[in-house]
């Protein structure tokens, strides 16, 4: 029998190979069975790894918000409990920054109902048609207050309790959330003075006496 060239030439290199090519690893194919094994491999199941959201780094980037303060008050409140609610490092406007500068600077020393009424004394006036109709033309009112220094107040350290309350004391006094202790009274000194001021005295609160 004659067999062609290209046949032999195939059968002796399938004969004489002594190696087999390595073969590409697929994570997709099926498990190979191990000689005389009976049992079937089972395949693993491979987890991907977690995709980070991809982030855009010229994507603004969301602030942290505080919550406001709650400054809600109601009429069952304590004059305390009311000044705790209030309480703030900002006044809000001039004119109550004018208020509360000027509450801190005559009563820090005296209590809450003490500073109270000094704060009245000066809505009194801006609401009496006798003085300047605004609460810092009262304040600045030439020769009325001795802390004021021209058109400025000295230093206030923001941060300290005494300006908080101040700060309290102003925004009730403006919003008539409290009546004044001492009635509808335009002056007041310290008691430790004696002016002879000839006017009608409302009385005494702490260390100041009160007049209309």
């Amino acid at each position: 029998m004659i067999v062609p060239f290209r046949s032999t030439i195939l059968v002796i290199a399938a004969l004489t190979a002594s190696s087999v090519a390595p073969a590409q690893v697929n994570p997709a194919a099926e498990p190979l069975i191990a000689d005389g094994s009976s049992e079937l491999p089972v395949a693993v199941a491979t987890n991907p790894l977690p995709v980070e959201e991809a982030i855009d780094p010229l994507a603004p980037v969301a602030e942290e918000t505080q919550p406001p303060a709650d400054e809600t008050v109601t009429p069952d409140m304590t004059l305390a409990e009311t000044v705790a609610r209030l309480r703030s490092t900002e006044a809000g406007s001039r004119e109550l920054e004018c208020l509360a500068g000027a509450i801190y600077f005559e009563s820090k020393s005296e209590s809450l109902t003490g500073q109270l009424a000094v704060g009245h004394v000066i809505a009194n006036r801006a609401a009496s048609g006798r003085f300047p109709s605004s609460y810092c033309g009262v304040v600045y009112q030439r020769s009325q207050f001795s802390f004021v220094r021209g058109r400025s107040m000295p230093y206030i350290p923001r941060a300290s309790q005494d300006w908080k309350d101040a700060v309290a004391i102003a925004k009730i006094v403006d919003q008539k959330l409290r009546p004044s202790p001492m009635g509808k009274a335009l002056y007041f000194h310290a008691r430790r003075v004696s002016p002879g001021w000839r006017m009608a005295r409302v009385g005494t609160l702490g260390n100041h006496v009160f007049y209309r």
